[in-house]
């Protein structure tokens, strides 16, 4: 379960995303395509072509953690 305070900052990733890709990848995306930082304890949301696939990228204090649908 992924406990959201009113400080964290979710992130809509806009467009279809490789849903192949783990958790290396998409926070190599992030860092690339949306010139942030993975490692801030931001929420970033990736859907795939169709929709019906989303994949949210979250780190803690501990690792990165990858929830899927």
């Amino acid at each position: 379960m992924i406990t959201v305070v009113p400080t964290d900052r979710i992130y809509l990733c806009c467009g279809a995303t490789d849903m192949r890709r783990g958790i290396n990848s998409l926070a190599r995306m992030v860092q690339q395509v949306l010139a942030l930082d993975p490692h801030t304890g931001a929420i970033f949301c990736f859907r795939g072509r169709k929709g019906h696939i989303i994949k949210i990228l979250a780190h803690d204090d501990q690792g990165f953690c990858l929830f899927t649908n």
